[in-house]
């Protein structure tokens, strides 16, 4: 057992019937850091959470969990963590305040450390004068608060979050990801799900998940870096004019696509482009990082 990780897994999988959801997952995550699982839906990154919170059972290989085996002591996997659901498993018909008083009760704080604690949470969360609130009148972002107040009120070791940002303008998100690196520079550990690729860059490492594999691993900047293609954008009127241009130019390239309003092409990195089209250099984005690698998955596939 490493005792520097807070989640360990070996060839960890699930299967549903003839389905595998998640395939021979092995990563280690260290402690104090916030590590993301990035990939589109369907990608395996819920199912992977249901098994790291001990919900659910691995058809093989295994996981543990702050040092406990999720299959084996799942109680106690659930003890130690903190988790929010996509879902934001709140109480609408009960204010802000009952709410927590609620799971407070449920982690087993009572008397004047559960006041005293929600009354940090409260603070923490910027949620103080929606106390009285009912949960079902709040915004989504202040919900989204609430519901991350909710996982944080025991001081886990380790908070797990399932796609939090899914439901929310981007404005919430931002505000959220301030949140969570509050509570990653306080120590706690942290594993978020996300289908957002510019999320990505706000954490620390990241495991990219295409049809429940690994596809890649690594910091940011170093999934950038260790990336064996450059990045162009073609300055057209339109992408595609810009599509067009490419394919007439007959410049072998690793994936083309439409990025916003820009049109961007991958390319292995010794590919002379010349003057056959009106382009420029960029800078790689972890969308960009993570189609690459979505596409050397595919044609290892083939």
């Amino acid at each position: 057992m490493n005792e520097r990780a807070v989640i360990e897994t070996n060839d960890l999988t699930c299967r549903f019937g003839s389905f595998t959801a998640v395939d021979h997952l092995t990563i280690t995550v260290p402690r104090g850091i916030i590590y993301g699982f990035i990939g589109s839906n369907g990608s395996g990154k819920s199912t992977t959470i249901r098994m790291l919170c001990g919900l659910l059972r691995p058809t093989e290989g295994w996981a543990r969990v702050l040092g406990y085996d999720t299959a084996q002591a799942p109680d106690q996997v659930k003890q130690r963590i903190g988790y929010m659901s996509q879902k934001f498993s709140l109480y609408h018909d009960l204010t802000c305040e009952e709410n927590l008083a609620f799971y407070a009760g449920l982690y087993g704080l009572t008397g004047a450390a559960q006041k005293t604690r929600m009354s940090e949470v409260l603070s923490l969360m910027s949620l103080t004068d929606k106390r009285p609130v009912l949960a079902g009148g709040l915004s989504g972002g202040q919900r989204q608060r609430l519901a991350l107040g909710c996982a944080i009120l025991h001081h886990p070791d380790l908070l797990i979050l399932d796609e939090p940002t899914s439901a929310v303008d981007p404005t919430s998100r931002r505000m959220f990801w301030n949140l969570l690196a509050s509570l990653a520079a306080g120590g706690t550990s942290l594993l978020v799900t996300t289908h957002f690729m510019d999320e990505a860059e706000h954490c620390d490492r990241i495991g990219f998940l295409k049809d429940g594999r690994l596809i890649a691993n690594g910091s940011p900047a170093a999934l950038k870096a260790d990336l064996p293609a450059r990045l162009i954008t073609l300055d057209y009127a339109s992408p595609t004019e810009a599509g067009q241009a490419l394919q007439a130019s007959g410049i072998p390239y690793l994936d083309a696509y439409v990025f916003g309003r820009q049109y961007h092409v991958l390319l292995a990195p010794e590919t002379d482009i010349g003057r056959r089209l009106c382009w420029k250099p960029a800078e790689l984005t972890m969308e960009d990082v993570f189609i690459y690698h979505d596409c050397q998955q595919k044609e290892a596939s083939l």
